[in-house]
């Protein structure tokens, strides 16, 4: 018994040195990680003290620059973008704004919120969306001038690190005074001041509280909450932003709920001299090639437009001026109404590459970013649809152009489509049908290979279709939503390209002014269809404009093609109308480059249709936009698929013009050397423009001079 207490005191004992013990065996190791946390403490404070934010009080930017594909700048946005204003004209109720939705606790952290971004996060399951970010105000700052928009940890931990020390030398009113003369709201229009006069025409001090919580609601996601742009959801974030000013104290519930009712009022209308300035010159296409980088990329409009980046584009001059000279020439347009322009869209593309060579996005003024007719437009094609849902998957399939199809009365579950001539032949060819664009003929054709097989070619060219579009009226262009130029452009490349099709794009690579790449296009070419049959196609589609609805588009050249057009509406609107067409298309394409023509009203009634069809006016603007972009161009013949002998030196992806042997790696060189050359005449060509238009401005200065000289006399 009286051992008992001692057994438990030894066992204590042993305990207590066991522990003393397994404290002694990793004492090297706490001293280290100590050691290595002070260490990492004052590299840190040493690395955040050699940071220069100099460039923080005058921020020094080269302009962003856009390259086209012979290496020369097309366009520019220049640096000039700031309009300073000092705190003291920005008004109260605006920096309140500002903090309530951009950084809560920006008077009480010191450059990084560790509880913020906590807090953030919480914020936005609550809201049910992105509210609140876990930046600071500073660290934005940060961003906005000394960085680019990679995001990377190394890229985060910079930021945080100007932060710091920019909030270790500068008060909270000085840091909010550059931030707001240097953040981005949109419209291009950097600052505060230049935003309250774009969007309200007033000077920053004359904001009203709802105005000032609209602006303060753009800097997120200026192209999505744009007034000018997406009204509905504009106001909806700016009453957000207006009930966090109230959850904060900064504004009365009677503020609120009399800011919140005051609808809101936005400058429409924007000077061209300032698109113009923004962009420069060849707008549509630079339009394009923002919204690309964006979609396709993840950059944001303001990292595109604030500068020190170099896009590298697929634009080529030739072709880019050859469309806006055509878009120029009011007589290739039909006559719109007094109340509404008759609206257009057109697209180039290389087939061989998927580079976009030019684009013109409407007729008229042009708005930064504004509605794109070429790539943004969504209508039913009409029978421009016919070869990429009938006719291409039935030569798949096994027809050919001389096969016969039924041209008769028609009845399929009720589906009962006619001629536009209101004719029926009883039977016509394959090509027949594609010459003379027969309605029946092709609906009888994608019921007979089946509605799925033509559906799953259309998808391979990246043509999306819905369930509501499971239906045959698919023959004749009847989709539910519709396609874009860009995309029949794309479609009908796989046919002069022998089958291949590689995916339309702009930009080739985005890199920093010093080299670094941030992005760089890698487009695989993808197999839809065999060479022979792509070829037949072309072949076919030849014969559309030698003899068809196509005529109106010869040049003097190999050129196929193929014409579409949209009846109006079968309603009460329309009623009495006949001979009314809704939309008129053109596609077609030469060896070189492939075209997708538009026209037609934005909004359609019984004062707004067309009554022309796609064979007069489209192919009369893709004759024109054609005949200018090749001028200097020889003409060449259609690639033609490889004998059979051949074929099994074909490369891969289903080019069989070029082979992966000794043959292809000549051919292949060839091809380069003659590109090369090309690019090479057409800069020595475009630089001897220049010269003569130069030389002709002196001569022309000159004379003035004299004349005034003799005047004087």
């Amino acid at each position: 018994m009286n051992n008992q207490p001692l057994h438990k005191n030894q066992e204590s004992q042993s305990r207590l040195s066991g522990f003393f013990k397994l404290l002694k065996r990793f004492r090297i190791w706490l001293i280290g990680i100590v050691l290595l946390f002070f260490s990492l403490l004052a590299i840190g404070a040493y690395w955040i003290h050699t940071l220069d934010i100099e460039k923080l009080v005058v921020p020094i930017s080269a302009p962003t620059k856009f390259i086209d594909r012979y290496g020369e700048v097309s366009s520019e946005v220049t640096s000039e973008k700031i309009e300073y204003v000092s705190i003291d004209h920005i008004p109260l109720h605006f920096q309140q704004a500002i903090v309530a939705v951009e950084d809560k606790r920006y008077y009480d952290h010191t450059g990084v919120d560790i509880f913020g971004i906590v807090r953030a996060a919480f914020r936005n399951v609550k809201e049910g969306g992105a509210v609140q970010g876990g930046s600071t105000i500073t660290q934005q700052l940060a961003k906005n001038v000394f960085l680019t928009g990679e995001k990377t940890f190394s890229r985060k931990l910079t930021e945080a690190a100007y932060a710091i020390k920019i909030e270790a030398l500068y008060d909270k009113d000085q840091i909010l005074e550059m931030y707001l003369n240097q953040i981005y709201f949109g419209e291009g229009q950097w600052g505060v001041q230049k935003a309250a006069k774009r969007y309200f025409g007033k000077q920053t001090t004359d904001l009203t509280l709802a105005e000032s919580a609209l602006l303060a609601a753009l800097p997120k996601a200026p192209t999505r909450y744009s007034p000018l742009k997406n009204k509905e959801i504009a106001l909806e974030r700016r009453n957000l932003v207006l009930r966090l000013m109230k959850d904060e104290g900064f504004i009365s519930e009677t503020d609120y709920q009399h800011a919140k009712a005051e609808p809101i009022k936005v400058l429409k209308e924007i000077p061209q001299e300032h698109v113009n300035h923004l962009l420069g010159q060849y707008a549509s296409y630079m339009d394009q090639v923002i919204d690309e980088a964006i979609s396709v990329y993840g950059f944001t409009e303001r990292q595109l437009l604030a500068g020190n980046l170099l896009i590298y584009t697929e634009l080529d001059p030739v072709v880019q001026n050859a469309m806006e000279e055509t878009y120029r020439n009011e007589a290739l347009f039909p006559e719109s109404t007094s109340d509404q322009l008759l609206q257009s869209g057109a697209v180039i593309m290389d087939p061989s590459t998927g580079g976009i060579r030019g684009i013109v996005g409407q007729r008229g003024e042009h708005t930064f970013r504004g509605f794109n007719h070429a790539t943004q437009l969504v209508r039913q094609p009409g029978s421009v649809f016919k070869p990429l849902i009938v006719y291409a998957p039935a030569l798949e399939r096994g027809y050919d152009k001389n096969s016969q199809l039924y041209d008769g009365p028609l009845d399929i579950g009720g589906y009962r489509p006619n001629n536009v001539d209101n004719r029926t032949l009883g039977q016509v060819s394959l090509q027949e049908a594609v010459i003379h664009s027969r309605n029946i003929p092709a609906v009888w054709l994608l019921n007979e290979i089946g509605l799925n097989t033509g559906i799953e070619f259309v998808e391979k060219l990246g043509i999306p279709l819905g369930e509501e579009d499971r239906n045959l009226s698919l023959a004749l262009g009847g989709l539910s939503q519709g396609v874009s130029p860009l995309q029949m452009a794309q479609g009908y490349s796989v046919f002069p390209n022998l089958g291949v099709q590689v995916q339309a794009h702009t930009i080739s690579k985005i890199t920093t002014v010093d080299g670094q790449v941030l992005a760089e296009a890698e487009h695989q070419p993808v197999s839809v269809m065999s060479p022979e049959n792509a070829y037949v196609m072309t072949e076919m589609l030849q014969n559309v404009i030698k003899e068809g609805t196509g005529k109106n588009a010869a040049i003097d050249r190999p050129v196929a093609g193929k014409t579409g057009t949209t009846q109006l509406p079968r309603n009460s609107q329309f009623e009495g109308i006949t001979g009314g067409a809704k939309d008129a298309w053109f596609v077609g394409y030469t060896p070189e480059l492939v075209g997708a023509v538009w026209i037609g009203y934005d909004q359609t009634d019984k004062n707004h249709y067309l009554t022309t069809s796609g064979g007069q006016y489209p192919a009369l603007i893709f004759r024109e936009m054609m005949s200018l972009a090749l001028k200097d161009v020889p003409a060449s013949e259609f690639k033609r698929p490889l004998l059979e002998k051949s074929k099994e030196n074909t490369s891969i992806g289903g080019k069989t013009d070029q082979g992966n042997g000794e043959e292809g790696k000549k051919e292949k060189k060839k091809k380069k050397e003659e590109e090369k050359k090309k690019r090479e005449e057409e800069k020595k060509k475009r630089e001897e423009k220049k010269k003569e238009e130069k030389k002709k401005k002196e001569e022309k200065k000159k004379k003035e001079e004299e004349k005034k000289k003799k005047e004087k006399d």
